[in-house]
């Protein structure tokens, strides 16, 4: 399993917002093939920053299988508008457990 780690900034004032579209988008995004889970976090200094965690059977599953499907697309045109600036996508494995 990998951990997509999403950092992402949304424009201000439309936090509340991009937190309802985020619900939608959630269930775009557990339709995809390789999807284990997400949770979506919100920053204490930076209200307008949040951070998206979603965890994928492997990176190609989140790179290929998600992003080149239509799914992407529908996620994207749900949430995207909200974006004042492109998220910063990272892919982590773990090496310790909890």
């Amino acid at each position: 399993m990998v951990v997509e780690h999403a950092r992402l900034t949304v424009e201000g004032g439309r936090e509340e917002e991009f937190q309802e579209a985020f619900g939608t988008a959630r269930q775009v995004l557990a339709e995809a093939d390789g999807f284990q889970w997400a949770q979506l976090l919100r920053c204490e200094e930076r209200p307008q920053g949040y951070l998206l965690l979603v965890g994928w059977e492997s990176v190609e599953a989140h790179t290929v299988g998600f992003r080149e499907s239509e799914r992407f697309q529908r996620w994207r045109a749900l949430v995207g508008p909200f974006f004042a600036a492109p998220p910063d996508v990272e892919h982590y494995h773990e090496v310790s457990p909890r």
